[in-house]
């Protein structure tokens, strides 16, 4: 199907992007990687006035270290995420969620800034931004403000973000010398997560020091596994221990029922799957 027609714009500096999505008002659509809205404007589920490309907006891509925190440009694509050793050194589980996002060519459009914005419960980037205490730098007319991935994601394809506001950055304390991993669970090759984890474990002398554990389609939202994370603290990293703190995975979480599993079915997988992440991530 023909998407219905739109007034289109590429802007190439953050400041025209902001102030062109202001003046368009509630009608318009930010385009980032485009693997979400791109399907919806061909099926006519949105028939946005306006649409700004943000694709030729230099200053939303690039990775970088900034002290102790690790820096991603909005525009920043999946692959690289997925292969940059800077994230791979100090956001490991972040790089081994990009690297499950669909297929190759959608790795390479897809964006970081754009999965989060989409906010998809079965999506991978939220939970990874969880798990990592990841924060979301804004950019609107009124200025730029910082929010946590908590406050950012609200609810089923809904974040904090104003109409008239952009994601620009994404901001992750550095997590050196932590195991990661992200464990993805799909009946079919590049499906959206039936459930997913996503770990990240400090171990020492074959002790769990501390962990971050985030479920994916859990929820209208990721969720945290906070019940996990307090039990595993202290424990040794064997299949034992973890075994035991990971059957409070499900606990406090809202898993839906649809034609991939019902809710009972995606609480045990939570279970197994929180498993594997926390073993693999402590390298037990």
């Amino acid at each position: 199907m023909i998407p219905a027609g739109f007034d289109y714009h590429a802007p190439t500096t953050l400041d025209e992007a902001v102030q062109l999505l202001s003046d368009a008002g509630e009608d318009a659509k930010v385009l980032a990687g485009g693997q979400s809205l791109i399907p919806v404007l061909r099926l006519r589920l949105a028939a946005p006035e306006t649409v700004i490309d943000l694709d030729r907006v230099d200053e939303l891509r690039g990775i970088r270290l900034d002290g102790d925190t690790l820096v991603i440009g909005a525009m920043t694509p999946h692959h690289e995420v997925a292969t940059d050793e800077l994230v791979r050194q100090h956001a490991r589980v972040l790089a081994e969620a990009a690297a499950t996002v669909a297929d190759p060519q959608v790795r390479h459009r897809g964006t970081l800034g754009g999965a989060l914005a989409h906010a998809d419960p079965a999506g991978d980037m939220p939970a990874p931004m969880l798990a990592l205490d990841g924060e979301m730098v804004i950019v609107g007319p009124g200025g730029r403000r910082t929010l946590p991935a908590a406050d950012f994601l609200e609810d089923l394809f809904t974040t904090a973000l104003a109409e008239d506001e952009l994601l620009v950055e994404i901001r992750v304390p550095s997590h050196d010398g932590w195991g990661g991993h992200y464990e993805k669970f799909t009946r079919v090759s590049q499906q959206w997560s039936i459930v997913a984890v996503a770990a990240a474990v400090r171990a020492e002398g074959g002790t769990i020091a501390e962990a971050r554990v985030a479920l994916t389609n859990m929820g209208s939202t990721a969720v945290r596994a906070h019940a996990v994370e307090q039990a595993l603290v202290g424990a040794a990293a064997d299949d034992a221990s973890v075994r035991a703190a990971a059957a409070q995975a499900a606990e406090g979480t809202s898993p839906p029922s649809d034609t991939n599993g019902d809710a009972a079915y995606r609480r045990h997988l939570a279970t197994v799957l929180t498993r594997r992440a926390v073993l693999a991530a402590a390298g037990a």
